[in-house]
């Protein structure tokens, strides 16, 4: 359950920083409330999974899925460079958290 509690928690990271480009530095309401509520739910979620998995390996899993979650919402959703090098990057992040993800 605690990796289903950290793969939701990195699901509202992402949420929360898709909320974060579209509330146009806190002047839009409802994307900044979507912020603050998905950016609490991912910190409840993530303290859910801590309760038996390892802090450094769970933190980095959430920031790192988050991170390559927000990268491609970036590519797929507001047009930014999807360069080959970028990807590969990404792509490089992704098999680490794999890797993390297996050596638990």
């Amino acid at each position: 359950m605690a990796w289903f509690y950290l793969f939701l928690a990195a699901l509202c990271e992402i949420a929360m920083g898709t909320s974060l480009k579209m509330n146009e530095g806190w002047t839009r309401v409802l994307p900044s409330i979507a912020a603050i509520a998905s950016g609490l739910m991912s910190i409840y979620l993530l303290a859910l999974s801590l309760r038996t998995l390892p802090v450094g390996m769970a933190y980095a899993v959430w920031t790192g899925t988050g991170a390559v979650g927000l990268v491609l919402v970036g590519i797929f959703y507001f047009q930014e460079t999807g360069n080959p090098v970028r990807l590969v990057f990404v792509a490089v992040t992704f098999i680490g958290l794999i890797g993390l993800r297996f050596s638990e």
